[in-house]
């Protein structure tokens, strides 16, 4: 058991860790500040380009097809976590500075690698998990903003202003449009060259993540946040957690989905991407506020880290006796 927990702590994931250190310790001031948020910026609009260039306009037609479950994936993704958050963030005792980073996170679209990643090692089905993912991804860059302008208020104003809009259109949308559109081109250079696109997209994540905590830093995040109200999180980000695989258990049960698509429902459903969390809180909320929103978020990413690679693991396990698949 502790051989598994450990195997999930990445380095990526102690890469995360420690840009937060280092932003406790040394956060970017002045002159710097404002170049290290440009550098962000750039970041976050070559990972939107290349992530448009990867995906396959086949891959939508193909998945398509299988609409009943992609159906319930995004019910599950842009829905029914929603309605969770909206419920976790009435808690009594509950920082409103946390409870905005709890909603903000119940909003994000699903994972892609690790969703895939858990779906193939479950002996689910691996083309639907690529499909769902690729399209929660795809409508979250419009519905992630679309529901924060509805469901989110930020310093009593709107929770999508003007000025955000354009943010999302200019540093989101266009590159990925853009990116999509010249996939003919350049589709088999950004396939033949993964590590490019794993090296841009967690280079642009630790770069917003020391940008938004350092400001935060500067503006007395560690003051206000104390080792008890971590625990708080962290045991809502449980919670949160096991109440979304319970539920999405059941959906499959009722829809009498097949064991490999329930997998795909179940692993896709659950998920929320700190790889798209993380450059649309920059565009979205003020900077002093981006680095408390992003808690919840950092939390839950490790803690559906451990709980799917454990839930795979033991579906495969079973997949490995058992046909067709692990009985969900």
């Amino acid at each position: 058991m502790l051989k598994r927990l450990l195997s999930v702590f990445e380095p990526f994931v102690l890469m995360l860790l420690g840009t937060v250190l280092l932003a406790t310790l040394l956060p970017a001031r002045g002159g710097f500040a404002s170049f290290a948020g440009m550098l962000a910026d750039a970041g976050i609009v070559l990972l939107f380009f290349l992530h448009g260039a990867k995906l396959s306009r086949e891959a939508i037609w193909t998945g398509l097809r299988n609409w009943p479950l992609h159906l319930a994936v995004l019910a599950s993704t842009f829905v029914l976590f929603p309605l969770l958050g909206l419920a976790l963030i009435y808690l009594p005792g509950l920082d409103p500075s946390f409870a905005l980073g709890l909603m903000f996170l119940t909003l994000l679209p699903s994972t892609v690698q690790s969703s895939i990643a858990f779906t193939a090692i479950a002996r689910g089905n691996v083309a639907a998990a690529i499909c769902s993912a690729s399209f929660s991804n795809l409508l979250g860059i419009v519905l992630t903003p679309a529901l924060v302008a509805m469901l989110m208020r930020v310093d009593g104003g709107a929770g999508v202003s003007l000025a955000s809009v354009e943010g999302i259109l200019l540093q989101l949308l266009a590159p990925f449009v853009a990116g999509h559109l010249l996939r003919p081109w350049i589709g088999g250079f950004v396939g033949r060259h993964k590590t490019l696109l794993t090296i841009v997209d967690r280079g642009s994540i630790l770069l917003v993540v020391y940008t938004a905590f350092g400001a935060a830093v500067v503006e007395g995040l560690w003051s206000r946040v104390s080792p008890g109200d971590l625990g708080q999180l962290m045991l809502l980000c449980l919670l949160l957690l096991g109440v979304i695989l319970a539920a999405t258990f059941v959906i499959a049960r009722l829809m009498r989905l097949s064991p490999e698509d329930a997998i795909v429902l179940q692993f896709c459903g659950s998920k929320k991407s700190l790889a798209s969390g993380v450059p649309m809180a920059g565009v979205l909320f003020p900077a002093a506020q981006v680095g408390v929103i992003l808690l919840p978020v950092m939390l839950f990413h490790q803690v559906q880290l451990i709980a799917c690679a454990m839930l795979a693991r033991h579906y495969g396990e079973r997949a490995a006796t058992t046909e067709p698949g692990p009985d969900l």
